[in-house]
C-alpha cells in the first residue's frame, strides 16, 4: 500500500484538522477505533468489497478507496457478502446505470439477512440529481452516497455514517481541490495508473463526463513526479498517465506546463521502463507531443486517438472541433514521426442524424488509418446532454446493422495490422499467469498487444524478450529468447 501512515500518532480526542490530507488521516484513525471495537465483539476484523464500473480513472479512484479502507483496518473480501460494500459507479452509458440498479436489488436482499452490513455508492453516477432522487426513493437501505469530487473524503463520511447511525449523502457539485498523499492499494506491483488531471472542458454533445467529473484541474508536475518516483522505488516499471484529455494537461496551473514537457520529466525517472497515457483528444494533440514521442525510448508506441465519427458533419454536431480531413492528416503525421506506432480509437455508431453516407465516411477513415483496434459503441442517449434533445434519433435496427458492419470490418483490419510483428523478437512486460493455462505467462508488447508464452510466475513484472512465433488474430503465441 502506498503512503503508509501511523494512525496511532493521531489524537482522535482533539478537534479534526481543517487542512487536507491531515483531516482525512484523523478520520481514518477514528474509523480504526470502530474497526477494533467490531473485532472485539465479533472475533474478526470487518471486511470490505469494492466493485469498479467504468474507465481507468474510476479504477484509479478505487485503488485510493481500497487503500483508505485497508489503512483503517478492513480486510478485503472477494464478493458482496462483506461487511462494507462499495460500488464506484460509471454513467457514460445508460446500461452502466442499469447494471448498478440491478446489483443494488441483489444487495437489498442480502442486507435483510445481514442487517449490520454497510452499502456505499460513489463515482460519476452519483453526480446526477435524478439518480440521487431514485436512490432515496427506491433504495433507502444504501448507507453512504458521495460523488467524484470528494472521493478523498471516504474516511470522514464513513465515520459520520457510523457515528450517526443513519444514511449520509454528500455529493459536491464541483471542486477545485486535489488532495494528495492519501493511501492507495495498487492492483499490480509492477504497473500503475497515475492521475495527472481531473475533469474535462470539451463538452462533446453526447458526453455526460464534464457534468459529472467537472472542469479540468491539473496536478502539479512536482506531485506527479514525486508519486512516480515513489512507485519506481516500490518496483513499478510501467506507468499509465491518466486524464480525460491529457493533451490539455497543465493549462490550469499557475505556471502552465505542456503535456509533452511532463512526459520528458517522467522519462527521467529511474526505474520506469514504459510510459503510457490516455486519453488524447485529436483537436489539440500538439506537434511538440509528436516530436517527444518520436525520440522517446520509454513512451510506448501506442496512441489511443478517439475518432467517434468519420463524418465532418456529424463531428460538428458532436462538438468535436476537428474534421475528417484534419483527423486523417494528424494520423498520417503521427505514423510518419513514429514508424510502427499502434493507433487505436473509439467510434460511436448511430449518433442523432447519422445517415448512411455519414456512416460510410466513418468506414472510409477506418480503412485509411488501419487502426490496430477500435472500441465501437452504439450511441447511448444520456439525459442532460445536448445530443439527447436532438431530432432524428436513428432507429435501433438501422444502428445495429451499421454497428455489425463496422465491427466486422474493424476486426478484419485489426487482425491484419496487429500481425505485422510476426516472426520478430519483441520486448514484453510479463503481467500474469495465463488464466487458461498455468504453464503460460501473459504479457503485453509496447503497442499493447497480448502475448502468451511459456514461463513461470517469477517472470511477472519483468520486461523480457519474446519471439513472436504464431499470430492468433488478436494475440501472439511466443517463446522466451535469451
Amino acid at each position: 500500500m502506498d503512503n503508509e501512515i501511523d494512525l496511532g500518532q493521531i489524537d482522535i480526542n482533539s478537534e479534526p484538522p481543517i487542512e487536507e490530507p491531515a483531516r482525512q488521516y484523523y478520520f481514518m484513525a477514528k474509523c480504526r477505533e470502530w474497526v477494533r471495537e467490531f473485532e472485539r465483539k465479533n472475533g474478526r476484523r470487518p471486511c470490505f468489497f469494492t466493485q469498479t464500473f467504468g474507465c481507468q480513472m474510476n479504477a484509479k479512484d478505487s485503488e485510493k478507496l481500497a487503500g483508505i479502507l485497508e489503512a483503517v483496518g478492513f480486510l478485503e473480501a472477494d464478493g458482496e457478502d462483506a461487511d462494507f460494500v462499495l460500488y464506484n459507479t460509471c454513467t457514460v452509458r445508460e446500461n452502466a446505470n442499469q447494471r448498478v440498479y440491478g446489483r443494488l436489488g441483489q444487495l437489498g436482499v442480502l442486507k435483510k439477512k445481514r442487517p449490520w452490513m454497510l452499502i456505499a455508492l460513489c463515482g460519476c453516477m452519483m453526480q446526477e440529481k435524478e439518480v440521487i432522487k431514485k436512490l432515496k426513493a427506491s433504495y433507502p437501505f444504501v448507507d453512504l452516497i458521495f460523488g467524484t469530487h470528494n472521493i478523498f473524503q471516504l474516511a470522514e463520511l464513513l465515520f459520520r455514517c457510523l457515528d450517526q447511525q443513519k444514511p449520509v449523502v454528500e455529493v459536491w457539485e464541483e471542486t477545485d481541490k486535489i488532495v494528495e498523499k492519501l493511501p492507495a492499494q495498487r492492483k499490480y506491483s509492477f504497473k500503475s495508473g497515475v492521475n495527472i488531471m481531473f475533469g474535462c472542458n470539451n463538452f462533446c454533445s453526447y458526453c455526460i463526463v464534464p457534468y459529472v467529473r467537472g472542469r479540468e484541474r491539473s496536478r502539479s508536475p512536482q506531485e506527479i513526479i514525486r508519486e512516480i518516483k515513489a512507485l519506481a522505488a516500490d518496483g513499478v516499471v510501467e506507468v499509465m498517465l491518466l486524464g480525460q484529455n491529457v493533451n490539455s494537461y497543465g493549462k490550469t496551473l499557475d505556471k502552465p506546463v505542456s503535456f509533452a514537457r511532463l512526459l520528458e520529466e517522467v522519462e527521467q525517472v529511474e526505474g520506469i521502463k514504459r510510459i503510457r497515457f490516455m486519453t488524447s483528444h485529436p483537436k489539440d494533440l500538439s506537434d511538440e507531443l509528436i516530436e517527444v514521442m518520436s525520440r522517446s525510448v520509454k513512451v510506448c508506441p501506442h496512441l489511443h486517438l478517439p475518432l467517434q465519427s468519420g463524418s465532418s458533419r456529424i463531428l460538428k454536431q458532436m462538438n468535436r472541433k476537428y474534421t475528417k480531413e484534419q483527423y486523417l492528416a494528424l494520423a498520417e503525421k503521427i505514423k510518419e514521426a513514429v514508424p510502427g506506432i499502434s493507433l487505436t480509437t473509439d467510434i460511436i455508431v448511430g449518433f442523432p442524424g447519422e445517415t448512411e453516407e455519414d456512416f460510410l465516411e466513418t468506414l472510409d477513415v477506418v480503412e485509411k488509418v488501419s487502426f490496430d483496434s477500435a472500441f465501437t459503441f452504439i450511441y447511448s442517449k444520456r439525459t442532460g446532454t445536448p445530443a439527447a434533445a436532438m431530432a432524428d434519433q436513428v432507429p435501433y435496427d438501422v444502428v445495429k446493422e451499421r454497428f455489425d458492419r463496422l465491427l466486422k470490418r474493424v476486426q478484419e483490419i485489426s487482425a491484419k495490422a496487429l500481425s505485422r510483428h510476426l516472426h520478430t523478437v519483441q520486448e514484453v512486460l510479463a503481467e500474469e499467469v495465463n488464466t487458461h493455462d498455468g504453464r503460460l505467462i501473459t504479457g503485453r508488447l509496447g503497442n499493447n498487444t497480448l502475448v502468451h508464452f511459456p514461463g513461470g510466475p517469477k517472470l511477472i513484472g519483468s520486461v523480457v524478450s519474446v519471439s513472436l512465433d504464431e499470430f492468433k488474430g488478436f494475440y501472439y503465441m511466443g517463446n522466451l529468447k535469451e
